[in-house]
């Protein structure tokens, strides 16, 4: 007799785990809606994810905002299945991130927006105004170089080898007759930190990062990539989920005309919509 019960008891055990297992990627509110928790940093991209709330709510959809400080977590969330999407990096960074971690399986769903890298700095009005040996602080990720020194080069303070485009590392400078100086490099998260102690004599700093930090962008920005050249930023997935239905719904509602207006509206160029 107690045999028998072991068994019920294990196979009840065993039914109970598959049923919330199962239940644990469709999970639904009182009113039906399908849960979809996303990662992304806080400046723009949370906020832009706030203004779809209240739309994916009517279609279906009850989105959970999970913020973070940096670009290394929100990966290793989505590969852990913490997060359903996220949804804060360009497809240089998404692709160098592959690449270095081979457990990523992940793909783009679409873009939502742009966002400018810029050079600000306290002491100087333009690039043509830094001195010789001027020192530039930038990001640590190897993907921000091939956006940053070509902005230089487009000044004519620095050339680069012929056909390294967005690969373009500092060891790729051919010409700098100014002598400008890349010696620190740090993570992307604290440039806005060292532009306000006042590190180097500019610094290139991700818009995002620029907007969280509170710098004023039109007065201490000297320099932006052309917004032909920027790369959106991306909603992530991982492979297996690209076609479910949530997650279309998502990137439907933010390359939809209200968001991409929202954008427009609040960032006031700072933040350019995929659109245009």
């Amino acid at each position: 007799m107690k045999k028998v019960l072991g068994l019920i008891f294990i196979a009840f055990t065993v039914f109970a785990l598959a049923a919330c297992g199962g239940a644990k990627n469709d999970s639904a509110d009182k009113d039906g809606n399908k849960k979809l928790v996303v990662g992304a940093t806080a400046v723009p991209h949370a906020e832009v994810l706030e203004a779809a709330k209240p739309i994916l709510k009517k279609k279906g959809v009850d989105l959970e905002i999970q913020v973070f400080q940096d670009y290394i977590l929100p990966n290793v969330a989505l590969k852990d299945k913490e997060l359903d999407a996220n949804y804060f990096q360009t497809p240089g960074y998404l692709d160098l991130q592959m690449k270095e971690n081979k457990d990523f399986d992940f793909v783009s769903v679409g873009g939502v927006h742009k966002e400018p890298i810029g050079i600000y700095s306290k002491k100087y009005k333009s690039l043509k105004d830094l001195p010789n040996g001027a020192t530039i602080i930038m990001s640590d990720s190897l993907s921000d170089h091939g956006r940053i020194l070509p902005i230089f080069e487009k000044a004519g303070l620095i050339k680069l080898k012929e056909g390294v485009g967005a690969n373009a590392r500092i060891d790729d400078i051919v010409e700098n007759p100014k002598n400008l100086k890349f010696p620190k490099l740090i993570e992307a998260k604290l440039l806005a930190s060292s532009f306000e102690n006042g590190e180097g004599d500019a610094v290139a700093i991700n818009t995002n990062y620029a907007l969280e930090g509170g710098i004023d962008i039109g007065k201490y920005g000297i320099a932006f990539e052309g917004s032909d050249v920027v790369p959106a930023n991306l909603v992530v997935v991982r492979s297996e989920d690209k076609d479910r239905k949530e997650i279309k719904t998502l990137v439907e509602v933010l390359q939809s005309k209200e968001i991409q207006d929202f954008i427009k509206d609040k960032y006031k160029g700072a933040v350019i919509a995929a659109t245009e």
